[in-house]
């Protein structure tokens, strides 16, 4: 599939975190894990399990498309074609956490469910992101 180069970039955000990767792993891989930083939500580590996210916006559906424990996974969210996907990988007994946000359409097509721009949705998402990665993650492994 070629990219369309109107499309909005990827969301990339990249952190070390002073844990163990499988301890980090659990927290990113799991219901309980991902309701601790991220949304409560119904879960479950199979691909092809279908979820749902309870965001401010209602509940998203989603949809697991890639799971490779203990560094890779990868869900479908929402109906926007948005796919998100978390990468761990050890670096001297800590782990560094990449989640990647792609999907995006280009800048000024209106998102339904927010009834906003994509660009718009995009600028708060990758906000929301800084915040949940770099402070709600982090404080969820690193006790």
């Amino acid at each position: 599939m070629e990219q369309d180069n109107n499309t909005l970039q990827d969301i990339k955000k990249t952190i070390l975190l002073d844990a163990p990767i499988q301890k980090v792993w659990e927290t990113v891989s799991s219901s309980e894990g991902i309701e601790l930083w991220f949304m409560p939500n119904d879960f479950k580590p199979e691909v092809g399990h279908e979820f749902h996210l309870q965001s401010p916006f209602g509940p998203s559906p989603c949809k697991v498309v890639e799971l490779e424990a203990p560094h890779r996974l990868s869900f479908t969210w929402d109906t926007e074609g948005w796919v998100v996907t978390f990468l761990l990988k050890e670096v001297d007994q800590k782990t560094e956490f990449t989640l990647i946000h792609g999907g995006w359409k280009q800048p000024d097509e209106v998102l339904p469910k927010a009834n906003e721009k994509s660009s718009v949705i995009r600028g708060n998402m990758d906000n929301g992101w800084e915040d949940i990665v770099n402070v709600r993650l982090r404080k969820a492994v690193e006790k």
